[in-house]
């Protein structure tokens, strides 16, 4: 199951004790709730905790993160157990409207010691959070992406955000009807793939 290293991804042995915990953990809960397709769970570590660990490294200093749509809880649960020992008084809110998968993400935060809310509503619905830094994987396309961080990003902050290969086509609908400043950073994991870093967004 765990072919990764320490080196691989230039954590400490408690982080990397902690991440191995969070693996476990979705391999357990996975045939119940289907946190993560079961082809990408068996590369679990560089599809999804690797790939979340570059989203972290591109936050910069933060009190504040917001992930949306969180599932599974990548990149937000991974960005939280890194954050344990980095960033330790930073708040991290987690918005996912599926029950259950709220109640795995309580129950990794418990086990792995990561300081986090979990919010059980729609994104709609959530009172605006003043996120310094929002991120969200897989969840929708860009201009909606940016709707929500016209609601839960602060004026300053900063939203980051993994996308495929077809990140040029979206970033080009977005910019029809958006303002915002972007720098897109290649993926690590995927090299058609990038995070899009992202401040400043107003409607267009």
């Amino acid at each position: 199951m765990n072919g990764t290293t320490i080196d691989d991804l230039d954590v400490s042995r408690e982080t990397f004790e902690r991440l191995t915990i969070y693996v476990e953990l979705v391999w357990r809960w996975n045939p119940k709730i289907n946190l993560v397709s079961r082809k990408s769970l068996d590369d679990i570590w560089v599809r999804h905790i690797k790939d979340s660990v570059q989203v972290y490294r591109c936050a910069g200093l933060f009190e504040n993160w917001v992930d949306l749509g969180s599932g599974g809880g990548f990149p937000g649960m991974v960005c939280a157990i890194m954050a344990i020992e980095d960033a330790p008084d930073a708040q991290f809110t987690f918005i996912e409207s599926d029950q259950r998968k709220s109640a795995f993400l309580r129950n990794v935060a418990r086990e792995c010691g990561a300081k986090c809310t979990v919010v059980s509503k729609r994104i709609e619905v959530v009172e605006p959070l003043s996120a310094d830094i929002l991120s969200a994987r897989a969840l929708a396309d860009l201009p909606t992406l940016l709707s929500f961080c016209d609601r839960h990003l602060s004026k300053k902050g900063l939203a980051l955000l993994p996308k495929g290969e077809r990140w040029k086509k979206e970033l080009e609908e977005a910019q029809e009807e958006w303002n915002f400043d972007v720098d897109p950073i290649t993926s690590l994991t995927e090299p058609q793939a990038v995070i899009l870093k992202i401040k400043g967004v107003s409607r267009g």
